[in-house]
């Protein structure tokens, strides 16, 4: 059974950094294009950061520049670099598949970007 668990998110002062995790129990990191996803309140989940199969990787323009998307294949976990943090950086993060799959949400992890 597919289980993703996000983890490292917390409160940090703008300007600061954060670093998620994402354990992806039965996905072959390898082989399968990953993301993580954010939802702040009242928004739609949108993606900020994937990372391919082949190790290529892609960020929304938001991010580009602060976040840094990344993977350890054999630990099976992906991670999220996340620098320079915005206040509008606050959300609920999740990581899932690209395309992403509905029933593989996980609990997500709340980032909190406040002074």
């Amino acid at each position: 059974q597919v289980q993703l668990v996000e983890s490292g998110g917390g409160l940090v002062q703008p300007g600061g950094s954060l670093r998620l995790s994402c354990s992806a129990s039965r996905i072959i990191l390898s082989i399968n294009d990953m993301g993580w996803y954010r939802q702040a309140p009242g928004k739609e989940r949108e993606l900020v950061a994937g990372i391919r199969s082949s190790g290529r990787t892609n960020y929304a323009d938001s991010v580009k520049g602060r976040f840094t998307i990344s993977r350890d294949i054999v630990k099976n976990l992906v991670y999220l670099q996340m620098n320079s943090l915005k206040p509008e950086d606050t959300a609920v993060y999740y990581c899932n598949l690209q395309p992403l799959r509905n029933e593989y949400w996980g609990q997500g992890t709340q980032v909190t970007v406040s002074s």
